[in-house]
């Protein structure tokens, strides 16, 4: 098998993917695997508001890889549990030897606008995708460290995944959008601070047809290039995983053949005073502010 594996992109890395049962965890599995990763097959199996858990997804993810003449255990922990998210790292490194890349991909959605939102429904989409990116980062974040002190230097990559739901905001997703938009201020971070530990942190904001996504994403049209399929984002995904990736503290849409970086938050128009303002000159003095539009999700599609 290693004779067969070699020369592939991600020949012998060691990778945990949550989320990876369906949809597009499910796709990364499958390319990341196809490309000599050693893949750690994480799902609890929960429907799409994160009720109940079943292992079949991540089984039958795994049996897929594993009939193709790749490498992959099943996972079925629940990577917002402290110790679940402990586990899971512990899997890797206990079976493989070593944890190289790790994919947060698990997610839920409880879209609700807020007026009508519920606390439960906030605080369960936050604790899935915001807590349940913080948890195996933690985790995985110790490992790197005392690898890195111990003078084991390996190329390491955090790939999370946000959304434009939290970057551009999107209707009725006040939960899912502020867990979005903290995993891309939480991708930022994490890179500033471990790549002294040769540990590189890139998010995705991906567009494709899931079953969190349902009709939104464009449906396939005959004979024509499937924009909407999970698959298309994977391979962006594989290449942030790679050991010679130089990309690192960066957030990038991808839908279909389309990639962009993401602009972080800047500073634009500027007033200045040498003195303390007062109500009535801001009032004149802001006027530019507002003719400034935050970018919108619409503007994606142009």
């Amino acid at each position: 098998m290693a004779s067969e594996l070699a020369g592939r992109e991600l020949d012998g890395r060691v990778v945990i993917i949550t989320g990876a049962g369906r949809g597009l965890g499910r796709e990364h599995a499958l390319l990341m695997a196809s490309e000599g990763a050693r893949v750690v097959v994480n799902d609890l199996g929960g429907d799409s508001i994160g009720s109940g858990n079943d292992l079949t997804p991540a089984q039958e993810t795994v049996a897929e890889i594993r009939a193709a003449g790749g490498t992959a255990i099943v996972n079925g922990d629940d990577v917002a549990d402290w110790e679940g998210a402990k586990r899971l790292v512990s899997a890797a490194i206990n079976e493989f030897g070593d944890l190289h890349v790790l994919v947060n991909n698990a997610g839920i959605l409880r879209d609700r606008m807020l007026a009508n939102m519920s606390e439960e429904e906030f605080d369960s989409v936050v604790r899935v995708h915001l807590r349940g990116h913080f948890c195996p980062t933690r985790h995985a974040a110790e490992f790197w460290r005392d690898q890195s002190k111990a003078g084991i230097t390996v190329d390491r990559s955090l790939i999370n995944t946000s959304s434009t739901s939290g970057l551009l905001g999107n209707v009725g997703q006040g939960n899912y959008g502020s867990a979005k938009a903290g995993i891309a201020s939480m991708t930022i971070i994490a890179n500033i601070e471990m790549r002294k530990y040769g540990v590189r942190a890139n998010a995705i904001a991906p567009a494709a047809r899931t079953r969190l996504t349902g009709g939104i994403a464009s449906t396939p049209v005959a004979d024509a290039f499937d924009a909407g399929d999970p698959a298309n984002v994977s391979p962006m995904v594989a290449y942030l995983a790679a050991a010679d990736c130089p990309l690192n503290g960066q957030v990038y849409f991808v839908h279909g053949g389309r990639i962009q970086l993401m602009q972080p938050w800047s500073m634009s128009h500027q007033i200045k005073a040498d003195k303390r303002w007062t109500i009535a000159e801001l009032r004149g003095a802001t006027e530019k502010f507002a003719e400034t539009k935050f970018p919108t999700i619409e503007a994606l599609s142009q």
